[in-house]
């Protein structure tokens, strides 16, 4: 089975075209994007927000000295 359906995989192509042509800005700030780990998780977050089949974002679980105890 599939991880990524058909729609991520044309936000990701898209968000990389425009990123090799020197399109592409993130967030609030608009800042231009050079990096392509920064444009895959572009295009996963708009395939997201547009239904697409992707899987969560893993959060990372923090844990305290004080509760190891």
């Amino acid at each position: 089975m599939a991880k990524y359906g058909k729609k991520a995989g044309q936000k990701v192509k898209k968000a990389m075209h425009e990123l090799k042509r020197g399109k592409l800005r993130m967030g609030k700030s608009g800042k231009k994007v050079k990096s392509r780990k920064q444009a895959i998780a572009i295009g996963l977050s708009e395939a997201r927000k547009s239904g697409g089949k992707v899987p969560r974002k893993k959060s990372s679980r923090r844990t305290s000295k004080r509760s190891r105890k």
